[in-house]
């Protein structure tokens, strides 16, 4: 199953399973686009800094 977490400064910000949802699919639909990657991909971490 798939988990993914919103963290703001280090808090973990609840999500919805809608919300929890969409973004899963919109970054896994990104990682598509990309060449070069694993076929055997277990986590995927993406970092904002603002």
């Amino acid at each position: 199953m798939t988990e993914i977490k919103l963290l703001i400064n280090e808090k973990e910000i609840p999500l919805n399973p809608i919300m929890s949802t969409i973004l899963t699919k919109i970054n896994l639909g990104f990682m598509e686009a990309l060449k070069n990657l694993p076929d055997d991909k277990k986590t995927i971490t993406i970092e904002i800094k603002l």
